[in-house]
């Protein structure tokens, strides 16, 4: 791949009150830029990602990136959507620009405002993301969706409770060390395994613990041609980027095996010309735990049906073989849908500078990321590697 990261900003994820999504636009747009050693005036275009679809009146967002700089006036800026994936097509859109030559220098914003909505609302807003002529009356909306893949990965591989409360737990203890997620709190094992009146069912096995909360926020990253890299600061290269799309119909696929997910990690290995034991971390997609559980084996951590594996022996601990989600992950972090993809990678990117912080793992080079819109539909692998 030509283009590389060169800057990055985020805002806390959260529940902003009194912050619209034209204020977290103009703040990481303006952070990004500052962070890459750059000025307005040098990029060349901008793609935002936002999925929006009724949590905020203010469509038609691409242009509120202008209000960061008079610069940015007549520059290019796009919208770009694909449901919780939105982020990563985003960036694709950035890299293939700077790919054929139509750009050098592009701005890539991510950003969701979820909180404006009731919770009855927001999923009615997120079951959209699923095939409605079959799913869209599915109890539990979104969650309702992953009740059911966890109801069927249970009868076929057996009840995997201990699992999803062990991944929840160690994403809510990385949480805590990361200063930008939603919920910095260790809730431990005990709490995430056990319902409770603070912790009850929402759909089929899925506890509260194993559900991503809703949240506000932004990110944004500069991606910038080789030739220009070079002359910045930092520089974060993509060693692969990768999307394959399945079936939106859960009808139409096995949808414990997420052949889309092990497509695309497959195709990105590949082009990369890495296995999984080269990675020193993964950033996934845990929307809900079951997503993160199923994602070990779509990604050859594990075999099919062996995912619980991977966690209950500690292999993506932060001192494990693998790390996955240091951040935190969705679960701990938050998922604001549009923001969600370009803050996986610029958290990797904070990784592979030695910049992260608490979240920090120790000598990290090469990060992997997986991003995913709906239930396995739209499917991102990056890997990421520090150039300097």
């Amino acid at each position: 791949m030509t283009g590389c990261i060169v800057g990055w900003a985020h805002t806390r994820f959260g529940k902003h009150d009194g912050i619209d999504l034209e204020a977290l636009i103009v703040d990481v747009a303006s952070g990004a830029i500052r962070d890459a050693g750059l000025a307005p005036e040098d990029i060349d275009a901008v793609y935002l990602g936002t999925m929006n679809g009724g949590f905020v009146r203010q469509e038609f967002p691409a242009s509120l990136v202008l209000q960061a700089d008079p610069a940015f006036r007549f520059k290019p800026a796009t919208r770009v959507e694909n449901a919780c994936a939105t982020g990563s097509a985003a960036i694709h859109q950035g890299l293939n620009a700077i790919a054929a030559r139509r750009a050098r220098t592009v701005l890539v914003v991510g950003v969701e405002k979820m909180t404006e909505v009731g919770g009855a609302e927001v999923g009615d807003i997120l079951i959209r993301a699923s095939y409605l002529k079959e799913e869209g009356m599915i109890e539990g909306g979104f969650a309702g969706v992953f009740g059911r893949i966890t109801d069927a990965y249970f009868q076929r591989y057996g009840d995997q409770s201990d699992a999803l409360a062990r991944i929840a737990a160690k994403n809510h203890r990385n949480g805590a060390a990361n200063e930008l997620a939603h919920i910095r709190k260790d809730l431990g094992y005990e709490f995430c395994r056990t319902p409770s009146d603070k912790n009850p069912f929402v759909a089929g096995p899925l506890k509260r613990t194993d559900c991503s909360p809703v949240s506000d926020g932004a990110a944004a990253l500069v991606l910038a041609d080789v030739e220009t890299a070079l002359g910045l600061g930092k520089v974060v290269v993509f060693r692969a980027a990768e999307q394959v799309n399945d079936f939106l119909p859960m009808s139409r696929r096995d949808i414990v095996a997420f052949e889309g997910p092990e497509l695309a990690w497959r195709r990105a290995l590949v082009a990369a010309g890495l296995t999984l034991d080269d990675l020193s971390l993964v950033e996934t997609h845990d929307c809900f735990t079951t997503a993160e559980l199923i994602e070990y084996e779509a990604m050859g951590l594990t075999g099919k049906g062996e995912g619980a594996r991977a966690i209950l022996e500690g292999w993506t601990e932060k001192d494990g073989r693998l790390p996955v989600n240091p951040s935190g992950g969705l679960k701990a972090k938050g998922h604001p849908i549009g923001a969600t993809g370009v803050s996986m990678h610029v958290l990797a990117a904070m990784q592979l500078t030695g910049t992260a912080g608490g979240m920090q793992i120790k000598d990290a080079s090469l990060a992997g990321i997986f991003n995913m819109g709906g239930a396995a539909v739209a499917n991102y692998v990056s890997i990421l590697e520090r150039l300097r």
